[in-house]
């Protein structure tokens, strides 16, 4: 075989594997996309139906000790992002949130105090997850002025999230969950087959508090 022969067959291999790889990622676009979608349309609805049950939220702390009341789901929204991919517009992510509140009476104030790193980051982590409004003072000694520990004063109200954001490339929808069972945040991955209502349905029961596959 000539040299010239020879990079004949090399160019045409590489050309089958980019048709191939092309070909796979057209797939997985499409089956990105139809799964994305599924997703919009299940979190719209559920945002509705929630909105008038208006479900009690999960039991909820910034340092493990000091109970919040207890706690109820509403104002429910949700929405989607789009992008541009391969000069199509395809979804970059679904979300659906809501605000925790009281059940009973408007929000109240109230205080934790941490004087150990680990603890002190707890609480930060958590604050920052649920958006909670607070005030970071420093408690010091009276004489020696020396740190004693951080006070943060809070008030009894935060915000939850689901956010599906679509892996194209993957094909997967990466669920990003805050506050959902307690102050925190949950990544979980499903590949674009196991989307479904069933998928979709656990999703629900995980957010009223009721037991589920989801997680």
């Amino acid at each position: 075989m000539s040299f010239l022969n020879q990079l004949k067959s090399q160019a045409s291999a590489l050309q089958s594997e980019k048709e191939a790889s092309d070909s796979r990622f057209l797939s997985n676009i499409q089956t990105t996309e139809a799964a994305a979608k599924s997703v919009a349309l299940y979190l719209n609805e559920l945002a509705k139906q929630l909105n008038v049950i208006a479900p009690p939220g999960p039991k909820l702390t910034l340092d493990g000790k000091t109970p919040w009341p207890a706690m109820k789901m509403l104002d429910f929204q949700s929405d989607a992002r789009k992008k541009m991919l391969k000069d199509r517009e395809v979804y970059d992510y679904i979300g659906m949130s809501w605000s925790l509140l009281p059940i009973f009476g408007n929000p109240v104030g109230g205080s934790v105090s941490a004087n150990f790193p680990p603890d002190l980051q707890r609480i930060e982590e958590r604050l920052s997850a649920g958006g909670v409004k607070h005030d970071r003072i420093s408690v010091r000694h009276p004489e020696k002025n020396t740190l004693q520990a951080v006070r943060f004063d809070y008030t009894t109200q935060a915000r939850g999230r689901v956010t599906a954001v679509a892996d194209h490339d993957a094909a997967k929808i990466n669920f990003r969950l805050a506050n959902v069972q307690a102050f925190g945040i949950v990544n979980v991955s499903y590949p674009v087959e196991r989307v479904s209502t069933t998928l979709l349905d656990e999703l629900a029961k995980l957010l009223v508090g009721q037991p589920s596959k989801f997680v």
